[in-house]
């Protein structure tokens, strides 16, 4: 199979689709390997690293799309990526299509076949290509949020550990999963109060063992979120819906409730967000002001730390682009179930229904998608 790499053109996106041990593995068993010029420069490597691996360098991304079948990425294409896809293409990467609809109309109009990273699932119902860069992401939104509230950022001026004599700042984590559960990790360590709510018990339960009484737990109401805006210095949305848009836990009169100087962390961004307020940012201008509140929505917030970023996914994308060029597209949705819950568009038909219910547009299942191919 001919495996394209094109260089990712979201603004400062610095990932790469695949390193060049990634492309080694492809190239060792048989696979061509299309890379275009200086694809994994932002993420550390170089042409010469992919040459020295037997993939071949190419100066333009119509070349990759041009002469591969199937293309890996790490971010959604853009309007002028996506005008180069055609029927040929098996389309691999992260598509966050349910808050998009511009995209899942032209997605749909190439008749590529599209496979989300962040709908794939494992034996245990987590989401193994989403969870990397998740964890990546609630790490990093902590320091994200410790910027913020510096007052040259319009924030209050404050240090997350606070000093002796200085109470810490209070740390409210919407939601317990795998950003969550990261965030908390970086902010107990910083030394801020922190508290996660959540709807699930069981995640309550299983952030309790883990932290015990360094953190506080709330089960998540409309009341009990309102009450920790009172007090929240820096709120961070942590919130999934595989699939789907994120819920808005906040609305825009609850802002209302912050203290002048808070700062919010959407990093549900890519989903729609789970704040009313949020907008899509980017790493050249991260943050606005908004009801007095500072909000941080970089949409691709891994991309700032490309090499660990783009390490992690690999390691656990390489299994399934494996799968898909050994095996074929067909032959390796039909085989591995897991991977076939990621087709979201099959033959010009949506085959996410959670996308379809987000949009208001007909869908049909992953294996009805299936055997359209």
């Amino acid at each position: 199979m001919i495996i394209g790499v094109p260089k990712e053109i979201k603004n400062n996106e610095f990932r790469v689709g695949l390193t060049p041990s990634s492309a080694y593995e492809l190239t060792h068993t048989g696979h061509q390997v299309l890379i275009e010029t200086s694809a994994g420069l932002g993420s550390g490597y170089s042409d010469k690293d992919y040459r020295e691996v037997g993939a071949e360098i190419t100066p333009q991304a119509q070349d990759i799309f041009s002469r591969s079948t199937l293309i890996i990425k790490v971010k959604e294409p853009l309007k002028q990526e996506r005008a180069l896809l055609n029927a040929s293409h098996t389309l691999f990467t992260y598509l966050h299509l349910a808050p998009d609809p511009p995209q899942t109309d032209e997605l749909l109009i190439s008749g590529s076949t599209c496979i989300a990273y962040e709908t794939v699932t494992d034996c245990e119902g987590s989401l193994p290509l989403l969870t990397p860069m998740s964890e990546v992401a609630g790490r990093m939104s902590i320091q994200a949020g410790a910027h913020c509230l510096e007052k040259s950022q319009h924030g209050q001026g404050l240090l997350l550990s606070g000093v002796p004599g200085v109470p810490a700042a209070n740390v409210i984590i919407l939601g317990g999963g795998v950003v969550g559960s990261n965030a908390a990790k970086i902010a107990v360590g910083m030394g801020a109060n922190v508290t996660i709510l959540d709807k699930s018990l069981n995640t309550l339960r299983k952030l309790d063992h883990s932290f015990g009484n360094k953190i506080q737990t709330l089960f998540s109401t409309k009341h009990s979120i309102e009450n920790c805006l009172k007090l929240a210095d820096l709120v961070i949305g942590a919130v999934l819906v595989p699939g789907a848009k994120a819920p808005k836990l906040v609305s825009r009169a609850d802002l209302k409730l912050m203290k002048p100087g808070a700062a919010i962390v959407d990093v549900a961004v890519d989903q729609g967000g789970c704040i009313e307020t949020t907008r899509p940012t980017t790493h050249d201008s991260p943050t606005f002001v908004e009801a007095g509140i500072v909000h941080y929505c970089v949409a691709n917030m891994p991309g700032a730390l490309a090499r660990t970023s783009t390490q992690a996914l690999n390691n656990a994308t390489l299994p399934f682009i494996l799968e898909l060029a050994n095996k074929g597209v067909k032959h390796a949705l039909s085989e591995n179930h897991h991977l076939l819950q990621g087709l979201n568009i099959s033959k010009s038909q949506i085959t996410c229904p959670a996308v379809g219910i987000a949009q208001n547009k007909l869908s049909i299942t992953p294996e009805e998608g299936l055997s359209l191919l």
